[in-house]
């Protein structure tokens, strides 16, 4: 799974690595954020209602209110219970399925942060940072939809979707998040295509850890009141883990 991530990449860096045609204008830029958590503000990509092939820049709640919300409460209940959604049942689980079919969206990130739980070279709840190997952003497979509360307020909100972990990620945890290479993007994003079984076969990836790298980090990452670089300074392991 993925529970926290990072993105330090600022509109402009993010405009130009994933060909943005627009930004959303009612919006204020998000903030370098590394320690991003469930029900905050982040970033995603969508297909734009301009043209065809535009993409549009903007900014949604993590945690997908479940369509059924009858109130604010439930819908922040809702949100972080599905932060996450699985690609092997995406398809079949009532939060999810509408917003698969019809509302997909790219999530940047510049990594994320997983809490070893497998058998290899890091002690349980070790957390560990990921990212790509090279400066580019990773980019999660998203969902995306959108609630009207009883007052009438549009809250918009985005799970990234998860599938079991390879190589070399699974000897940290048995998920990770569902990476998409930049030859999908299009037709991820592109609500020409409804099918479901069209939709999942985008999912089948070659490579799924592909430019990947991650090493342990210190335990910073635990308290959301800390953010900065510092979260995602590599440690040597055994070295004394502190928050201060």
């Amino acid at each position: 799974m993925c529970g926290r991530f990072a993105l330090t990449t600022n509109e402009a860096e993010l405009v130009e690595e994933f060909s943005i045609t627009g930004v959303s204008s009612s919006r204020d830029p998000l903030p370098a954020n590394w320690n991003i958590k469930p029900t905050e503000e982040i970033y995603i990509i969508r297909h734009g209602e301009s043209e065809s092939n535009s993409r549009e820049l903007t900014h949604v709640s993590w945690g997908l209110i479940a369509p059924w919300s009858k109130s604010e409460s439930d819908a922040v209940k809702s949100q972080s219970q599905a932060i996450n959604a699985r690609s092997e049942s995406i398809h079949e689980k009532p939060t999810f399925k509408r917003a698969f079919s019809r509302s997909r969206c790219l999530i940047p990130a510049t990594g994320y942060y997983e809490w070893a739980t497998e058998l290899g070279r890091y002690k349980t709840k070790q957390p560990v940072f990921i990212s790509r190997d090279d400066s580019r952003n990773l980019a999660f497979a998203g969902i995306y939809d959108r609630w009207i509360s009883p007052q009438g307020v549009v809250r918009e909100s985005a799970a990234i979707i998860t599938r079991e972990a390879v190589e070399p990620l699974a000897t940290v945890h048995h998920r990770m998040p569902l990476f998409l290479p930049q030859s999908t993007w299009s037709d991820w994003l592109s609500p020409d295509i409804t099918d479901v079984h069209d939709v999942r076969s985008l999912m089948n990836v070659e490579k799924p850890a592909d430019h990947l790298r991650f090493w342990p980090v210190r335990d910073l990452v635990n308290s959301i009141r800390n953010n900065g670089p510092e979260l995602i300074d590599k440690i040597e392991l055994g070295e004394p883990e502190t928050l201060f």
